[in-house]
């Protein structure tokens, strides 16, 4: 009876520790096997075959197709502005017009004495014909004919000075001038640029010369736009590489019919150098060490094996594998951290995978 009343405490603790890891709902084998190894949860890809674009990353500044600061070719007076601020023109239409008057007056005048000139020339070939007027005289009224007709091709052109018109068709800016302005030569009266195709220039690595050509595509996207890409093509290599940044200068054409960019916007450009088929993985399953680079491989029995690989070209979450991996093994992409050689893991994923 003594060492029945000495046991039943200790009996009493054994069972309320067994309670307790029934409650706790702890794995029988944990009890059983304290130092047993437990499987680490994961996820994990599956090395496969892909379409991998190489691609070069350039940024680059919008321009105009066509651009021009207006300007007056004279110190004159605006007497009509024939347009708003940010107007559609077409090419030679009339936008500003400057004081005339005194011009209109000077091609009347010449036009008279010119057309007086013909009359009296006239005349005298007839006489001429009759040997009533010398030859002499004939030859200094043709003179003075000629001589009129260029005075009013000078006034003429003096007169279309005093006119701003749209060298192109485009989109004109902000209107400096107004109706009563005292305008000088180098005085700006707006600007005009033509949009509906827009260069990109850009730099890129003179490493990558040898896969540029000009027809080669582009993408291109704006902050102003995020998620939309603008596609155009490459149409010009600059002729000589940049000293200083051993860099070349290349353009591309981007249609813009919807004037949705404008010039000055910084562009984000994507060339697209040549697309690989290869094995990929996504970058997240990298594990560097110094300047190799590893991956934890996933064997049938859910074992896990560090593997060193070869990479080659990148992309945004994504690498090319050279040697290392085989088509259809798995690596860990999530959980890299908490395994080791010989860690074993449980898959999260497994099903996604097999699917």
């Amino acid at each position: 009876m003594a060492l029945g009343k000495k046991l039943s405490p200790l009996l009493l603790g054994v069972v309320a520790m067994t309670g307790l890891l029934v409650y706790l709902n702890w794995p029988a084998d944990n009890v059983a096997q304290p130092m047993g190894q437990r499987a680490t949860p994961v996820k994990v890809f599956t090395v496969e075959n892909r379409l991998f674009p190489v691609t070069i990353d350039a940024l680059g500044t919008a321009k105009a197709n066509e651009s021009v600061t207006l300007t007056a070719q004279v110190t004159d007076t605006v007497t009509q502005v024939q347009f708003n601020d940010g107007d559609t023109v077409k090419a030679g239409q009339l936008l500003v017009q400057l004081n005339n008057t005194e011009e209109v007056a000077r091609v009347a005048q010449l036009q008279v004495s010119l057309d007086e000139a013909k009359r009296q020339l006239t005349r005298i070939k007839n006489l001429a014909k009759t040997s009533a007027a010398s030859q002499q005289l004939l030859d200094e009224q043709q003179a003075l004919v000629k001589s009129l007709e260029a005075q009013i091709a000078v006034a003429n052109a003096q007169l279309a000075d005093l006119q701003i018109r749209a060298p192109f068709s485009g989109k004109l800016g902000i209107r400096q001038v107004s109706v009563g302005s005292l305008v000088r030569p180098a005085d700006e009266i707006t600007t005009l640029d033509d949009i509906s195709v827009i260069k990109v220039d850009f730099n890129v690595a003179e490493n990558h010369l040898a896969s540029m050509a000009a027809g080669q595509k582009v993408t291109a996207t704006s902050v102003a736009y995020p998620g939309r890409e603008f596609m155009g093509e490459i149409t010009a290599i600059d002729s000589r590489i940049d000293p200083v940044t051993r860099s070349i200068l290349a353009r591309a054409m981007i249609n813009n019919a919807s004037a949705d960019l404008r010039p000055g916007m910084l562009m984000n450009v994507t060339i697209e150098k040549q697309v690989l088929d290869t094995l990929v993985v996504p970058e997240e399953a990298l594990v560097p060490n110094g300047d190799k680079q590893f991956v934890y491989v996933v064997a049938e029995d859910n074992k896990v094996s560090e593997r060193e690989i070869q990479i080659g070209e990148r992309r945004p979450g994504w690498v090319q594998v050279v040697t290392g991996l085989q088509l259809g093994e798995q690596i860990i992409t999530e959980g890299t951290l908490r395994v080791r050689e010989g860690s074993l893991v449980k898959i999260l994923n497994r099903s996604a995978q097999e699917s």
